[in-house]
């Protein structure tokens, strides 16, 4: 299973306790596809629902493709997402819960099919995310210490 990245949402993990991750198929057209072959994504602001037994990805930008032509489609439509039966059932059962939200991760290429990875999870707190960064840097600054004392 060749997997390369095509996008990552730099958000996903700093505004989300992700709980649970799956892996679902996109519909696309062929000019998205060659967009995306050339990294033209933007995951940053897309979040995923559900409406009428059907998950979709809203606020995905995939830039239109500079050689084509009429058949561009437009860069922000909400594209479909493709998972079995069972996994969509999870997925409202589990956002019936308060406070949980879908939020796609990262877009990859897996055997030449793009997948998106989303994640199920509780929005962050403001001080969740400020003790976040606080972990980060004590973590950082210990690297750097061991660092200079393995190297003197």
């Amino acid at each position: 299973m060749k997997e390369k990245l095509i996008a990552k949402n730099p958000t996903a993990f700093h505004n989300y306790n992700i709980k649970e991750k799956l892996e679902a198929g996109i519909v696309l057209y062929g000019t998205e596809i060659k967009s995306i072959r050339l990294g033209k994504v933007n995951l940053k602001d897309s979040f995923v629902y559900i409406k009428s037994g059907e998950v979709f990805i809203r606020g995905l930008h995939i830039s239109p493709y500079e050689h084509g032509n009429i058949f561009n489609k437009d860069p922000l439509r909400d594209r479909k997402l493709l998972l079995n039966r069972r996994e969509i059932n999870k997925l409202i059962g589990m956002t019936k819960q308060k406070g949980f939200s879908i939020v796609p991760i990262t877009m990859y290429f897996k055997n030449n099919f793009v997948k998106v990875e989303i994640g199920i999870g509780t929005g962050k707190k403001l001080y969740d995310k400020r003790q976040d960064l606080a972990k980060k840097d004590a973590e950082k600054q210990m690297r750097i210490n061991l660092k200079n004392r393995m190297n003197p």
